[in-house]
């Protein structure tokens, strides 16, 4: 008996606050600005359906390729294979230039009027030559449309 009586006030405390609560939501939908937030929901419904099927797809398409082993290493091996040649050259590059910070370093003769000269006739020298002046009109350009 003691339990029954124990379970019932419990039971019309759950009550009042799902009556209150009601009341509370009831309050909330008279309110101007609610109903016309609701009547602006309502009008654009039809959008929003459309953007959760898009984003629906979208979602399902990001899931499909995570979860794509072999699409996931083919688009690592396509990467790899791109990065690796630009990998090498890079790393051939500084090679070059510790080499020849290493050849200037130990060389302690002067670079004389005629030793330049006889550079210029060296054809990289030419081609640096070439790019440099390229490269230094093509700046000019650029300075003077702004």
């Amino acid at each position: 008996m003691s339990e029954t009586s124990t379970q019932q006030p419990a039971s019309v405390e759950a009550a009042a606050k799902n009556v209150r609560g009601e009341l509370d939501v009831l309050d909330q939908l008279l309110k101007p600005e609610v109903q016309k937030s609701l009547t602006e929901l309502v009008e654009q419904l039809p959008k929003l359906a459309e953007m959760v099927t898009l984003m629906t797809k979208a979602y399902d398409l990001a899931q499909t390729v995570a979860n794509d082993r072999v699409l996931i290493d083919d688009l690592k091996g396509g990467l790899e294979e791109f990065v690796k040649p630009i990998g090498e050259k890079a790393k051939g590059i500084a090679a070059a230039a510790v080499e020849a910070s290493d050849r200037a370093q130990s060389e302690s003769t002067t670079i004389g009027l005629f030793g330049i000269l006889k550079m210029l006739k060296d054809p990289q020298v030419q081609s640096t030559l070439r790019f440099t002046q390229a490269f230094l009109a093509v700046m000019a350009e650029r300075q003077n449309q702004r």
